[in-house]
C-alpha cells in the first residue's frame, strides 16, 4: 500500500513526471542504437562519443555563455563526429589497431574536455553552475526544455532507425554483399556514427559522460540473450533501455537523493544479469542444464554400447556387476545411472545369494541398445566412405550424429553387412523394431 502511495504522489509531481517520461525516452532509443552498435562492436565507441562530447559542450557554453540545451547538442555533436573522424583516420593511416586508436582519442578528448570545464569554473562567469553535472548525470535539474529537445531527438532516432533498419542490418552483417547489390556502405556507416553521436548527446545530462555508454550497449547485450532475429533484439533492447530508465528514475525519486544516471545503469545492469543466468535458450542457467543432459546421454549411450559389444563378443545376455566393472573399469563409478536406468525400464537388477547384483536388459533396454550401436556405426561408416555417400556428416559436442538422413540410411547398412558390423538382436524375434 506504501509502495502505491509513493507512486501515485511520484507520478502527481510534475516535474518528476517529466523526468521519467525523458529517461524512459533516452532509454529506448539507446535500446535501439545500442543493438547496432553491440552487432558492429562498437561498444566501446559509445564509451569514446560520451568522453568526446565533454569539451563541445564546454566550447558551446565559452563561445555563447548560454546552457541552451540545443547549443549544447550542437556541440557535443560536433565534437563527437571529429572524434569519430579522428578514430577513422588513425585506423586507416597508421598501423595503430582501431581499440588503441579509440583508448588515444578518449583520453584526448576527455582530458582536453576536463580542462575546459576546469577554466570555465575558474572564470568571472557565473552561469557556469551545473555545467559539471555532464560528468555523472543529474536528471534531476533538467527541466521542460531539455526533456522536450530530448523526446524530439529520440523520437526523430527511432523513426531513422526504422526507415534504414535493411541498411543497417546489411552493416551489421554483410557489409561486401551490400556494396556488391549497389548500396553506399561507407556512406551508411557514417550516418550511423551520426546516430550514435547524437542519441549519446541527448542522454549525457541524464546518464552523464561517465555512464552513457553503458546504457547504450547493456539493454542490447542483455536482449542478445533471449533471441537470434534482429528485429526481435532490437525490441527487446528498446524495452530494457526503457524499462531501465523508468525503473531508475522512479528509484531515484523514493531513495534517499541517490543520483539517477548511476541508478539507471545499475538497473540495466540488474535486467543484463537476469538474461544472462535466465534466459531460455542463451543464458547459462540453460546452457548448464543442456550440458547436463548431454553429458547424461553421452554416458547412457556409451553404456548401451559397451554392454551390446560384450553381448556380441561373449554371446552372454546378463552379467553381475562385478563382471562388468572388469570389463569396464570406468562403470564402478557410474552406480546412479544404473538406478536410472531400471527406473527408466532398461535393466533388471537382481539381487543374489551373494550380495552380487545380476544386471540385465529388458527387450526395451536391448532395443534401445541397438538404436545406440547402430547410429554409432552408421556414423563410423559414412565418415569413412563420405565421398561415396551423398549429404554432409553433422558433428555434434558428443561425436555422434541423430539427424542422419532416411535417404542414405540404406546405403550406411549395405556397407555395414559388407564390413561384417551390422548389429543383430540377440533373442529377439522378427518385428521387434
Amino acid at each position: 500500500m506504501d509502495l502505491l502511495q509513493t507512486m501515485n504522489q511520484f507520478l502527481d509531481n510534475p516535474n518528476a513526471f517529466w523526468v521519467l517520461a525523458g529517461t524512459t525516452i533516452l532509454g529506448l532509443c539507446s535500446g535501439v542504437l545500442g543493438s547496432f552498435a553491440f552487432l558492429r562492436k562498437r561498444g566501446l565507441m559509445g564509451d569514446v562519443l560520451a568522453h568526446a562530447a565533454l569539451p563541445g559542450i564546454c566550447l558551446a557554453f565559452l563561445l555563447t555563455g548560454s546552457k541552451n540545451p540545443i547549443l549544447f547538442l550542437i556541440g557535443a555533436t560536433i565534437t563527437g563526429l571529429v572524434a569519430s573522424l579522428c578514430i577513422q583516420w588513425i585506423t586507416k593511416y597508421s598501423r595503430i589497431k582501431e581499440d588503441t586508436a579509440l583508448s588515444i582519442v578518449l583520453s584526448v578528448f576527455f582530458g582536453a574536455g576536463i580542462v575546459l570545464l576546469t577554466f570555465i569554473q575558474h572564470s568571472e562567469n557565473g552561469n557556469q553552475s551545473g555545467l559539471d553535472k555532464f560528468l555523472f548525470g543529474q536528471s534531476a535539474a533538467m527541466v521542460r526544455d531539455d526533456l522536450l529537445v530530448m523526446g524530439i531527438v529520440a523520437t526523430a532516432l527511432i523513426v531513422v532507425c526504422t526507415i534504414l533498419f535493411k541498411e543497417l542490418k546489411l552493416l551489421c552483417f554483410d557489409i561486401a554483399y551490400g556494396k556488391s547489390i549497389g548500396f553506399p556502405m561507407g556512406k551508411i556507416d557514417f550516418m550511423f556514427m551520426f546516430l550514435l553521436v547524437v542519441a549519446v548527446v541527448i542522454g549525457l545530462q541524464a546518464a552523464g559522460v561517465v555512464l552513457m555508454a553503458a546504457l547504450l550497449i547493456t539493454p542490447a547485450a542483455a536482449a542478445r540473450y533471449w533471441t537470434e532475429r534482429l528485429d526481435r533484439m532490437v525490441i527487446i533492447s528498446a524495452v530494457l533501455g526503457a524499462l531501465s530508465g523508468g525503473l531508475g528514475t522512479f528509484i531515484s525519486a523514493i531513495g534517499y537523493r541517490l543520483s539517477t544516471g548511476p541508478l539507471i545503469v545499475l538497473s540495466a545492469t540488474t535486467f543484463f544479469l537476469i538474461s544472462m543466468l535466465f534466459a531460455p535458450k542463451r543464458g547459462l542457467l540453460a546452457r548448464w542444464i543442456r550440458r547436463m543432459r548431454t553429458r547424461r546421454q553421452v554416458v547412457e549411450d556409451q553404456w548401451f554400447e559397451n554392454i551390446f559389444t560384450l553381448s556380441e563378443r561373449t554371446g552372454c545376455n546378463q552379467w553381475t556387476d562385478k563382471e562388468l566393472y572388469v570389463q569396464y573399469p570406468a562403470l564402478s563409478k557410474q552406480r546412479k545411472l544404473l538406478s536410472r536406468l531400471v527406473k527408466q525400464g532398461y535393466i533388471i537388477m537382481e539381487l543374489q545369494a551373494n550380495g552380487e547384483n545380476q544386471i540385465s536388459l529388458t527387450q526395451t533396454g536391448w532395443n534401445k541398445a541397438y538404436e545406440t550401436i547402430l547410429y554409432k556405426r552408421m556414423l563410423e561408416v559414412w565418415m569413412m566412405h563420405e565421398n561415396e555417400i551423398d549429404g554432409v556428416v553433422q558433428q555434434y559436442a558428443n561425436g555422434m550424429s541423430r539427424e542422419i538422413p532416411k535417404e542414405v540410411v540404406p546405403q550406411l547398412q549395405s556397407l555395414l553387412k559388407k564390413h561384417n558390423r551390422m548389429p543383430t538382436l540377440p533373442r529377439l524375434g522378427k518385428g521387434v523394431l
